[in-house]
């Protein structure tokens, strides 16, 4: 009997890092649309960096610049890069990073010496910020999103980046204040990037309100804990949905130890919009 059940635990011991291993390599991407050229999409990233402590417990916010680098994206959208006290310094070399990406930060007012918003900061590389909110989300604890309008060479779009909290109550008061704020006037297309912190589908996700807005919620790529990463707690979504044509998890050894979060990027179709998504969805109003 002892022999049986040692067997049964060393065999269950085996499969199990096996198993997730399997789910870990079929969710590094997710084709949402068949791939077409990157000549004729946008990459957008979204990254937590949180606040610039890796894995092995060092504060190091050159790695962070090293992982943006090595994504390549023209759209970043970060959370945690300030301090979340005191003054709440950013704590990027914002002009480094430009010297090695090309990224700079949407220019916000009234930020002192915050990179963002309540840790949040949308960088780009190319196009015209014509429009900048910053929204304070309900909740428990202090969280806010960026709302940034982005006039790009490939097309106009509307960029929603977002931290949420970590209870569900808060999470669904949330989501309800960003989908007020998502709607554009000229019904321009619309991204919404970010840490979501929900990993449920269905009824119990407090996400599900977006869903007549940015589409059905599915499986998507696992991005954390970023050394061996099975939830799915950051998002790219997109109105009209079928601007999504891939979303894959940035996974190399040193994301894994620059944060905790492993980023997530999306190749967005925006050029000749009109031919492929005649109409914008219909975005629903807040709950």
């Amino acid at each position: 009997m002892k022999r049986t059940a040692l067997r049964m635990k060393t065999r269950s011991t085996v499969l199990g890092p096996l198993v997730l291993s399997t789910l870990r390599q079929e969710r590094k991407s997710f084709h949402a649309a068949p791939y077409e050229s990157e000549r004729d999409h946008a990459l957008f990233a979204s990254y937590n960096v949180h606040k610039c402590v890796g894995m092995d417990g060092q504060f190091d916010p050159d790695r962070i610049l090293d992982v943006i680098e090595e994504i390549g994206a023209d759209v970043v959208a970060l959370q945690e890069a300030d301090m979340r006290f005191g003054d709440r310094a950013g704590l990027l070399d914002l002009h480094a990073l430009k010297g090695r990406s090309g990224l700079v930060p949407v220019p916000l007012t009234g930020t002192r010496k915050a990179h963002g918003w309540h840790g949040n900061v949308v960088l780009f590389r190319e196009g015209v910020v014509t429009g900048a909110r910053q929204l304070s989300l309900p909740g428990v604890e202090p969280r806010g999103a960026l709302v940034v309008d982005l006039s790009m060479s490939k097309g106009p779009l509307r960029i929603i980046a977002a931290h949420l909290g970590l209870l569900r109550r808060c999470r669904t008061r949330q989501v309800a204040a960003i989908l007020s704020a998502a709607k554009a006037d000229d019904e321009r297309p619309v991204l919404l990037m970010g840490d979501l912190n929900e990993w449920r589908l269905g009824k119990r996700s407090a996400l599900q309100a977006l869903e007549p807005t940015f589409g059905p919620l599915q499986a998507t790529v696992a991005s954390f804990p970023s050394r061996f990463p099975v939830w799915s707690l950051d998002r790219i979504l997109a109105n009209p949905h079928s601007l999504v044509s891939r979303i894959e998890v940035h996974d190399t050894p040193l994301a894994r130890v620059a944060s905790d979060h492993l980023p997530i990027k999306a190749l967005i179709r925006l050029s000749d919009r009109a031919d492929q998504d005649p109409q914008v969805d219909e975005l629903a109003p807040a709950a």
